[in-house]
């Protein structure tokens, strides 16, 4: 498949954002994300004020990262084949239902831990969908800056929602804490049901020695990822957008412990653990306001080496301020995947979009909580920093690997 150029006019955020059914994805998309971190946050203080074990409120934490590549690998086909309006709405709505239980029902921790699993099997199917409404919403540079304004905001309400959680906690406690959570899920839902128009399910695709329409979802999703990942250009681009977060994360990962091992001043890693959001906000700001869409796609490979390459200044343990200023410029290396959002919607078929986002954010999703725990244990056999800096070499040599692609990927 080839790409077609990269459009030459450079959208602005007010286009994009007087757009209605992108601006109700995009709130609604925002607020389960809130909700989402808040609940994260809440449910992992309960279940180690509960147990008093760390690794139980770790799992907690976590537990609903991975069973998304496997609920996208099984279910992904789900996001083409059914109505949207229903589909988002189920899937904000058992949300919803998961945190009001949560938090009416004093359930046992391994009950929470699998009603989490569960609920996240079926997360890539909803974001698939939005996903795939979104690319059909908005085209050409549009496009891009939707996906920027969709990533910076789930960061900022990431932050929101961890720390709004920790507060919340505090003053209400963790059963109304959820429950608040629970609220902000179907405010959510709600506003889907009620403001996204019914639309039909796409048409479905004829595969040879397929019968159109027939087959269990089982078999559709697990036909449509093979068929995906068959893709050398598809899979370039998936591994692009997967392996630079996973390896960052786990330098973050390692914030607090550096932060100890260096006798910073108490309460140095939360200023430090906010500025790589900091920095990948500024960087998306100024790529999608001020470069042209054909310059960020040629700005990738260098902007992975910038997310990666200050990182490797940690195995010097550099004082608090440097620390700052080099976690600041990784940030802005996140910018990098605003040059990859075209080239990958040109890259899958039309038919498979929505198995495409889904399995996109499922395995990104996955993979972050990979990260942290491969270079954390290299960290148990050298020392923060020096697993730091290899968690930025590790980046670089993507960007290696990204090289020889360039061309092939944008022509």
């Amino acid at each position: 498949m080839t790409s077609v150029p990269a459009p030459e006019r450079r959208a602005t955020y007010r286009e994009v954002l007087a757009d209605r059914r992108f601006r109700l994805l995009f709130v609604t998309r925002t607020l389960a994300v809130t909700a989402d971190s808040l609940r994260i946050m809440t449910l992992s203080v309960l279940v180690f004020a509960t147990t008093g074990s760390p690794l139980l409120g770790a799992l907690t934490f976590g537990i609903g990262f991975l069973p998304q590549l496997a609920g996208s690998l099984l279910l992904g086909s789900l996001a083409d084949r059914a109505r949207p309006r229903p589909l988002i709405t189920a899937g904000y709505g058992l949300q919803f239902a998961a945190a009001a239980v949560m938090g009416i029902v004093h359930l046992p921790v391994a009950v929470i831990l699998v009603l989490l699993a569960a609920v996240a099997c079926l997360t890539p199917v909803s974001s698939g969908a939005t996903n795939r409404l979104v690319a059909e919403t908005l085209t050409g540079d549009a496009y891009v800056l939707g996906r920027s304004l969709s990533n910076m905001s789930a960061s900022a309400a990431q932050l929101l929602g961890l720390a709004g959680g920790g507060a919340a906690v505090g003053l209400l406690g963790p059963r109304t804490a959820l429950l608040l959570s629970a609220g902000a899920y179907l405010v959510a839902a709600v506003a889907v049901r009620l403001r996204l128009p019914d639309l039909s399910a796409p048409e479905r695709a004829t595969e040879p020695g397929s019968r159109q329409g027939r087959g269990s979802v089982l078999r559709h999703s697990w036909y449509g990822n093979t068929k995906l990942l068959a893709e050398r250009r598809v899979r370039t681009l998936l591994l692009a957008q997967w392996l630079p977060p996973a390896f960052v994360a786990g330098a973050e990962s390692l914030i607090v412990p550096f932060v100890g091992d260096n006798d910073m001043p108490a309460g140095s890693a939360g200023p430090l653990l906010a500025c790589l959001p900091v920095g990948m906000l500024a960087g998306d700001l100024a790529l999608a306001r001020f470069v042209r869409p054909a310059v960020r796609e040629r700005l990738v490979v260098t902007l992975v080496v910038v997310l990666g390459l200050p990182l490797a200044g940690f195995a010097l343990d550099p004082p608090w301020p440097v620390c700052a200023a080099l976690l600041l410029v990784t940030g802005t290396g996140f910018a990098y995947a605003l040059g990859l959002q075209r080239p990958f919607l040109d890259a899958i078929p039309e038919a498979r979009r929505g198995q495409a986002f889904g399995l996109l954010n499922a395995g990104l999703m996955s993979v972050q909580g990979v990260g942290p725990v491969l270079f954390g244990a290299v960290a148990e056999f050298t020392d923060a920093g020096v697993s730091m800096a290899l968690a930025g070499l590790a980046t670089v040599c993507v960007a290696g690997y990204l090289a020889p692609w360039r061309t092939r990927l944008y022509r």
